[in-house]
């Protein structure tokens, strides 16, 4: 038997209702979740933190109209604004030593046929490690300053970091033809309390009686402070630069000083060392006595010190990692989130190496000049070459462990092998 009709009321109640359950249906059964525009609070783990605080709107040094990223024009109180933006942002605090890698290259093309394409690897390989490593990273291909060029070129450039990341403590600045070789370490920030720049080099060299050597310490690797300590000695040091009209004369100055140099004109490295044993404006050691040189471990090491030792090495260190001491935990699969907790393991197991064992923390590709390709005539490009690849691809294979996968031949870089 036919069912009666609805009367007209009765039919809009049903559809109303049948709408409803639609409306409930369709928010509760969908496979992605629908979006909550309502504010919300999520805590994270300390060991990494997450960086979600908004802007306040309370005035900081940005504020400022003298505000500069510019090289030549001091910031004043750096310390206390500093330190008072970090006060309104304190999600940016939880990292006591938070670090900003920077490192760039010039604006054009390489000349040299495989110039690109080495930067690019020597990129990747910075960027891997600071991935491991939870560092953050700039790389940067414009000319900051028109007349510093050349080593001179990154003084900007840090000067310029400190200013748009005040949260960093540390800017890290490492030479486009530098690689890093030992991906598991860990900077021992610790050891650095108390200093304010860090650079590899030797006090025999530098504040020696009988020796100064312009060679003394190696400015291609800075790990610098982001303080006013380090604003001021910037300041002091590009004063020698190309942009300076007493250019030719603090080439000079540097030469009195440093016998050994080799050419005429000042370069930073040079006046580095000149501050530190003479003092800036008003001499004195003012800055001395917050550099580190560094010389317990191989913060950075000229390439051709390594030249031929990278199988050596594969060879040593996998003898510790398969050994009956190191194999079972060392060898042990892990996440590449956690490759830091081993490399410091690792790094106790062979303290007692002797140093030309351990792998460098960086090598150091100092005169192969692999954009360009003009090299310096006491070796070979073919020498370098072969240095370069055997480097990048040593620093890759203890990443492309961890995705298990290796480079069985450091001259192969397309060629790899499954672990398992």
């Amino acid at each position: 038997m036919a069912m009666p009709a609805l009367p007209v009321v009765a039919k809009s109640a049903l559809f109303i209702a049948f709408s409803i359950l639609l409306t409930i249906s369709l928010f509760t059964s969908f496979p992605f979740q629908i979006p909550n525009f309502l504010p919300t609070t999520t805590t994270y783990p300390s060991s990494l933190p997450i960086i979600t605080s908004p802007d306040p709107p309370d005035p900081t040094f940005y504020d400022e109209n003298t505000l500069t990223y510019s090289i030549g024009r001091p910031i004043p109180d750096w310390d206390a604004k500093r330190a008072r933006w970090l006060n309104l942002h304190p999600s940016f605090s939880v990292e006591k030593n938070r670090v900003i890698l920077v490192t760039g290259s010039q604006p054009s093309p390489c000349r040299h046929p495989t110039g690109d394409h080495l930067l690019l690897r020597m990129f990747k390989n910075k960027v891997d490690y600071c991935r491991i490593h939870e560092h953050e990273i700039f790389y940067n291909d414009a000319l900051l300053h028109p007349k510093m060029t050349g080593y001179w070129a990154k003084y900007p450039i840090i000067r310029a970091a400190m200013v748009a990341r005040p949260e960093a403590e540390w800017v890290w600045w490492v030479d486009s033809d530098a690689v890093f070789t030992d991906m598991g370490f860990r900077i021992p920030f610790e050891k650095y309390e108390g200093y304010n720049l860090v650079v590899n080099g030797w006090k025999e060299l530098v504040y020696g009686e009988k020796k100064k050597s312009w060679t003394g310490l190696n400015a291609g690797v800075l790990l610098i402070r982001n303080c006013e300590w380090s604003m001021e000695l910037i300041d002091e040091l590009v004063k020698m630069g190309p942009q300076s009209a007493e250019y030719a004369d603090w080439g000079k100055r540097q030469k009195e000083v440093l016998n050994d140099k080799l050419f005429p004109e000042a370069d930073d490295q040079s006046g580095l060392i000149y501050l530190l044993i003479n003092g800036g404006a008003g001499g004195g050691q003012k800055f001395r006595e917050k550099v580190y040189l560094e010389d317990d471990y191989d913060f950075q090491r000229y390439w051709l010190d390594r030249a031929g030792s990278f199988e050596n090495a594969t060879r040593d260190y996998d003898e510790v990692l398969d050994g009956e001491d190191g194999g079972g935990v060392l060898r042990r699969r892990h996440a590449e989130g956690v490759s830091e907790f081993y490399g410091e393991m690792l790094a106790e197991r062979i303290k007692e190496w002797d140093r030309s064992k351990r792998r460098s923390l960086i090598t150091h590709f100092t005169g192969c000049e692999p954009c360009s390709g003009e090299h310096n005539p006491m070796y070979s490009w073919e020498d370098c070459y072969e240095g370069m690849v055997k480097a990048l691809n040593f620093g890759d294979n203890q990443v492309l462990w961890n995705y298990g996968f290796v480079r069985r031949d450091l001259m192969d870089s397309s060629l790899v092998s499954p672990l398992i």
